[in-house]
Order: C-alpha cells, then sequence, then structure tokens
C-alpha cells in the first residue's frame, strides 16, 4: 500500500471495478492515524518534561542526556520483526550493504551530535522556550527541503519561515525570559544558539533521509523506515557512549545519582522513561510516515513542540510573559501557514490521481 494512501478493498470478480472503502477499514486507518498522532504528541511532549526535570533535580551530564534520546532504540525492533517478512515479500533489488551502511553509519553519527546540539539547548532554557525555539525546524525544513529535495517554494511556505523566525527572535531578545536558575545570561545565549542550530540540522538530517529513500532505498515501506530508524538510532547510541567516555562525563554520573534531588531511584527512572517517552516519539514518527507520509509527521512534530510550553507551564509554572505568548501565537501561525499549504498540496495531488483513477476505470469497466 502506498504510504500516502488509504486501503481499499477490491471485488475479485472477472469483470467488475474496485469497491469503495468499507467502514470498517476506513476506521482501522482513521485509529492508527490517531493512535501514531498520540504517540508522537505524548513521547515527544513527555521527553522534553522529563530531560528538563532531569535538569532541574541535579543532574548535568550533557552526554547522558544525549544518550537517552536514541538508547531505547531496540524498543523498535519488535515492530519490526512482525512486519519485516510481509514488507520485504517485494521481488525489488536492495542497494548495496556498503552503501547502506556509509550512510547509516553517516546519519546516524550526525543525529549524535543533533542531539548532544539539544541537550545543551534544555540544559541552559526552560522546557517552553526551548520548544518555542524547536518550532523553527519546519521554516528550516521549508529551506533544506528547497535546495535538497527540490521543493518549491510557495508564498504560504515563506510566510511560514519569516514568522517562525520572528517567534525565534522576540525569545531570543527577551530579557525577562524565565532562565533555569543558576544560569547567566551568556549560557542563555548559548542555550538559543545551541537549539537553533540543532533545529537546522534536524532539518537537513530530514532532508538527507528522504533523499536516502527516494534516491538508494527507493521504498518507504513501514519495515524499511523502521530498519533506518534503528541503525541509525544504534549507532548515535554508540558515538553518545563514545562521547560519554572521552569526556570524562562518565566519572560524575556515580556523585550525580546520590545528589539527584527526588533520590536514586527516580534518577534511574526518569533516564528510562525519557529513552522510552524519545521511542514512544519515534514510534509517532514512522508510523505517520508509514499511514500518511513525512512531511505530515514533520508538521504535527512541530505541532507537539507549539504546545509544549503549556504543558511545561502546567507541570513546571514557568512564567508566561507578554512576549512568550505572542511568541507561541506566532509559532501557531506560522505552523498554520505551513500546513495549510500542505492541504493545498495534497488536495491537488488527490484530484490528479482521482481523475487518473477515473480514467483508467473507465477503461476497465
Amino acid at each position: 500500500m502506498p504510504v500516502n494512501e488509504e486501503p481499499t478493498l477490491s471485488n475479485n470478480g472477472p469483470s467488475t471495478c474496485n469497491l469503495p472503502l468499507s467502514k470498517k477499514k476506513r476506521l482501522h486507518w482513521w485509529l492508527l492515524l490517531a493512535l501514531n498522532i498520540i504517540f508522537l504528541l505524548v513521547g515527544q511532549a513527555a521527553a522534553v518534561l522529563l530531560g528538563r526535570f532531569y535538569y532541574d533535580k541535579g543532574g548535568n551530564s550533557k552526554w547522558m542526556a544525549t544518550l537517552v534520546q536514541t538508547a531505547a532504540f531496540p524498543i523498535l525492533s519488535i515492530p519490526y520483526f512482525f512486519l519485516r517478512s510481509s514488507d520485504d515479500s517485494s521481488n525489488e533489488s536492495n542497494p548495496p550493504i556498503l552503501t547502506i551502511s556509509v550512510i547509516y553509519v553517516v546519519i546516524g553519527s550526525v543525529i549524535a551530535g543533533d542531539n548532544m546540539l539539544y541537550s545543551v539547548g534544555l540544559l541552559y532554557l526552560s522546557a517552553s522556550t526551548y520548544s518555542l525555539i524547536c518550532a523553527t525546524q519546519l521554516a528550516f525544513n521549508a529551506i533544506s527541503s528547497y535546495f535538497i529535495n527540490r521543493q518549491k517554494f510557495t508564498a504560504l511556505i515563506f510566510n511560514s519561515v519569516v514568522i517562525l523566525s520572528l517567534s525565534a527572535s522576540l525569545i531570543a531578545v527577551n530579557d525577562d525570559s524565565d532562565k533555569p536558575s543558576g544560569v547567566p545570561k551568556g549560557k542563555y545565549l548559548r542555550g538559543i544558539l545551541a537549539t537553533l542550530a540543532a533545529s537546522a540540522l534536524y532539518s537537513v538530517l530530514l532532508s538527507l533521509m528522504q533523499l536516502t529513500f527516494q534516491k538508494v532505498l527507493k521504498k518507504e515501506t513501514f519495515s524499511v523506515v523502521l530498519e533506518m530508524q534503528i541503525y541509525t538510532s544504534a549507532m548515535a547510541t554508540c558515538v553518545s557512549i563514545a562521547g560519554l567516555f572521552i569526556s570524562g562525563e562518565w566519572k560524575a554520573l556515580r556523585g550525580e545519582m546520590d545528589g539527584f534531588t527526588p533520590g536514586k531511584l527516580s534518577y534511574v527512572m526518569t533516564l528510562v522513561w525519557t529513552a522510552v517517552a524519545w521511542q514512544l516519539c519515534a514510534v509517532g514518527v514512522v508510523g505517520l510516515i508509514f499511514v500518511v507520509s513525512s512531511l505530515f509527521s514533520n508538521v504535527i512534530s512541530t505541532l507537539s513542540l507549539a504546545i509544549t510550553p503549556i504543558a511545561s507551564l502546567i507541570v513546571f509554572h514557568d512564567k508566561m510573559n507578554g512576549v512568550k505568548i505572542i511568541a507561541m501565537l506566532m509559532a501557531f501561525w506560522g505552523f498554520a501557514s505551513y500546513l495549510y499549504q500542505n492541504y493545498l498540496d495534497d488536495v491537488k495531488a488527490r484530484k490528479t490521481q482521482a481523475d487518473g483513477n477515473d480514467a483508467s476505470t473507465s477503461s476497465r469497466c
């Protein structure tokens, strides 16, 4: 089944045409879509909040915060094991193993660096400020897709880029932003720059992954998407472990656990559930890629970043001053512009596909 199409039922009679989608199949598709959206929204919001909790309660290891973003990747092997046999039944030729290995090693290493930038950003920023700046990834994605994937740059997308950029700029120049306790202004600005760089690099990664699907793998089944997620996460985990030991931060982990305010058990559970939350988010991401499209998955991911400040306001009581509220509204505006452009493109694509299907059906019936 193509990634961006709903399943259809067909009548196997000798001279009949495809029947409309049954209510049962349509309900199953919508439930799967809703489930993956929940996975992504809840997983990403929970991971960000737990990451901020780790730093607030005494955690200080940037490499440990980087490691937990990919360390739970073996969880994805469960759905991969059950789906691989059905998806790999096609007779399509596979690309050379050396080529795929090089791609996975490079992408996995870049993911580790990107996660490190995110960890630095979250260390010096509140959860709400961090999430609002991360929302700029949609603007960066529009730019990287234009140069790497040759995606057109419409007026609505340009509007989204400008609005999201201004939203991040408002946060950067806001002297009254709620910095975590003990963070000087210099490190606060470093956190903003690190988060912006991470968002830009993440957008480039998405474009490179899409290019890999189109030019190398030449297919986008659920098992192939999971395979890329598993192997790149495994490489990123190896790089993060190496960074943890090379930097010497591993020596301070025992003292960090002993000094964690809620206790040792809470320290371990915070790291475990942060890792699980990131993989829950990853399942939602790849699930939406399979059920709808990679573009839709990125849009929902950005929506999660826009609503995380509301969750941080409830959980951590982050200060929501006027500038931050305006920045959040601008982020929603930029998101809406981008989403509306995607809607227009989808309507046009579906109309073209429907016209083609009607012509094909007429020739068979």
